[in-house]
């Protein structure tokens, strides 16, 4: 089946889908290539690498938006699985400040996309099912009804909106000057989202490598302190791991936030004792990690030791940055203990798919990217 000629076909077909494929490919391959048969995430990759742009005359269909803007660049700059982004400016009128020339980021959804998702991931589920290339333990049911579930969240612009104003109050980020929250148009819509464009440069741009390596540690610290805040503080949480959505601004010391479409909320008895699970595993007590676990239900109890040596080993492992005997600042990247301890997290993997037996908790699908 795994062909080149048949993953070429299956490429061309997974990215015209857009939001579907390249969400479940984000779900199951973003963060270690190795947790999918080769063939499977060589399809992926391919498919993140060539998302279609919306040709121009189809962005206009039920355009009454564009009125709005002194200018609006056709070519979008950037696109992400469901919509493109625009630069454009805001015609005085609408400008919250009054002013001419208050340039703007445009986000189009792509037509149908929302009506689509149901049925883009049927497909989906009968490709990765054929040959059964996928191990029983990816739970993939569970896995494309949290995906279908969180895709539809994200189709409604309007609720993306609504995080935005929330990082930007006083009480999240809003009082921060380290961190820059875009504000946002009250005429954005559920399926067109205008935000302030925003300077800086992904931090994952090669610009990034070259600077100095104090300010490195400070971009890197941040990124920490933010998603330690996030889920202990706010329980609230911006989950889409892509570095272009986190822009370093060098010449303002400024770290800006710029897509909140895969925003979740947690609940305060969830991250509780979530948090319990992690202190557990970094003072490596084995019992309370077990115990932590089926409370929040990676495990039911009825774990053969296999699952659960291999569970709790990964946790502990897990946890290393956190551990009182780790030596600070913890360093992470090639040729780091962190490099060596993710080795060791894969050779487990297989173990766990293998026995676990049930899935991971809802929330963790999000929260674990």
């Amino acid at each position: 089946m795994m062909t080149e000629a048949n993953i070429t076909r299956l490429v061309s077909k997974l990215s015209q889908m857009r939001g579907a494929a390249l969400k479940l490919g984000q779900f199951m391959s973003i963060q270690d290539t190795h947790l999918l048969p080769p063939e499977v995430d060589k399809i992926f990759r391919r498919v993140q690498d060539s998302a279609h742009y919306m040709p121009d005359w189809q962005m206009q269909q039920g355009n009454q938006w564009a009125g709005n803007f002194t200018s609006f660049d056709r070519i979008p700059f950037a696109a992400a699985s469901i919509g493109q982004v625009h630069h454009a400016v805001l015609a005085r009128s609408q400008s919250p400040s009054g002013d001419d020339g208050q340039r703007v980021a445009v986000k189009i959804q792509f037509p149908n996309i929302a009506n689509s998702i149901v049925s883009d991931l049927g497909y989906v589920k009968m490709v990765l099912t054929a040959g059964s290339l996928l191990p029983r333990g990816l739970f993939l049911d569970r896995t494309i009804q949290v995906m279908k579930d969180e895709l539809a969240d994200e189709c409604d612009y309007s609720r993306e909106a609504s995080f935005l104003e929330r990082y930007g109050r006083s009480d999240c980020l809003g009082a921060d000057a380290r961190f820059k929250v875009p504000w946002v148009w009250p005429g954005s819509t559920e399926r067109v989202l205008v935000m302030e464009h925003v300077e800086g440069v992904s931090i994952g741009d090669a610009v990034i490598g070259a600077l100095p390596q104090e300010e490195r540690n400070e971009i890197a610290s941040r990124i920490i302190e933010l998603c330690l805040r996030e889920l202990f503080q706010f329980r609230l949480m911006q989950t889409d791991p892509n570095f272009t959505n986190f822009l370093w601004d060098s010449k303002a010391q400024q770290l800006s936030l710029v897509d909140f479409g895969a925003t979740r909320e947690y609940t305060k008895e969830f991250m509780d004792s979530w948090l319990r699970l992690l202190q557990a595993a970094a003072s490596e007590d084995r019992v309370a990690c077990a115990e932590w676990s089926q409370t929040l239900g990676y495990l039911t109890g009825e774990e053969n030791e296999v699952m659960l040596d291999a569970h709790i080993d990964s946790m502990v492992l897990l946890a290393t940055p956190f551990k009182s005997t780790t030596t600070q600042p913890f360093a992470f990247g090639p040729g780091t203990p962190w490099a060596d301890i993710t080795a060791q997290i894969r050779a487990i993997i297989p173990v766990m798919l293998k026995h676990r037996l049930t899935p991971p908790p809802r929330e963790t699908y999000s929260l674990n990217r």
